[in-house]
């Protein structure tokens, strides 16, 4: 995967996270990296504190969809970068739907799924603070760095 793939206006960029709880901002400061850089600038780029069911019908209308979020989980060192499969669980009762839940919300409402990935980015504090912690940068930053590289790459 390559941004230069998620430059039309048949992408979206979505950034979830807060920026008000430290390390969960990653997901917007990646999109603030984007748009900063004049990446992707074709697509449309969201943020927001977290899924909501109807970011179903919103996906419903794109081709392609980046999801870039922060992670607490201990076994990702700096982020991992996975394509997304549907899955119905029963995140869609809760404040937190997940990725999955919304792909297959999309498929089954509205007969389209996009091709998602998820961008994951290690994060370590999470408390009512504004800011990235050092380690978050730094993982923030191989994140960038690995699209930086795989945009040079292509011929």
């Amino acid at each position: 995967m390559r941004l230069d793939d998620f430059d039309n206006d048949s992408c979206l960029v979505y950034g979830i996270g807060n920026v008000g709880r430290q390390d969960d901002g990653l997901g917007w400061a990646f999109v603030d990296w984007l748009q900063a850089q004049g990446l992707c600038s074709s697509a449309e780029m969201r943020r927001g504190y977290q899924l909501l069911l109807e970011d179903a019908e919103l996906i419903s209308n794109k081709d392609r969809v980046l999801f870039v979020d922060a992670t607490k989980e201990a076994t990702v060192k700096s982020f991992t970068l996975e394509r997304a499969a549907p899955q119905m669980d029963f995140s869609f009762t809760s404040h937190a739907i997940s990725i999955p839940a919304i792909m297959a919300t999309c498929q089954q409402c509205f007969e389209h799924l996009p091709i998602v990935h998820v961008l994951a980015i290690r994060g370590y504090e999470f408390g009512l603070e504004t800011g990235l912690t050092h380690a978050a940068k730094q993982n923030l930053d191989y994140a960038t760095t690995h699209f930086s590289l795989t945009r040079a790459k292509r011929p």
